[in-house]
């Protein structure tokens, strides 16, 4: 059975860029009910915890410094199948791979500076939600 919350940020490089109203208003339109949302800076040791699953990877000191570099707005969602929904709407991880209209396609600079995180899992979705909303 699909969850119905999930959980995306809108990662440094789109907030600097001054997508965050375009993204969240793409996210509603799309069914997405915001219950949770909040401007965010993160410090090393936090996003480190936030992203440990990745730790042994060779991105990871990249991917925490990045995540650290500015302000994030991060959301918690709800709409039934939420995860799925979600990850459709985002697009790929590598914008170049995603489909037109998609956030990423629109948003994203890069595979690394991709403008949103979402979660990838009912249960990933659980566990982000209360690292940052409990």
């Amino acid at each position: 059975m699909s969850g119905n919350k999930t959980f995306t940020i809108i990662k440094p490089d789109a907030y600097e860029a001054a997508y965050s109203g375009p993204i969240i208003e793409k996210i509603e339109s799309a069914g997405f009910k915001i219950l949770n949302m909040r401007l965010e800076r993160l410090d090393n040791p936090r996003a480190g915890k936030f992203y440990a699953v990745h730790k042994d990877k060779p991105f990871f000191e990249r991917l925490c410094a990045y995540m650290c570099s500015g302000p994030i707005i991060v959301i918690e969602l709800e709409k039934e199948n939420a995860v799925e929904d979600f990850r459709k709407l985002i697009g790929a991880t590598n914008p170049e791979d995603a489909d037109e209209g998609t956030i990423r396609k629109l948003y994203a600079k890069s595979i690394e500076a991709n403008a949103v995180h979402g979660s990838d899992s009912d249960e990933n979705a659980q566990i982000e939600i209360n690292f940052f909303f409990s």
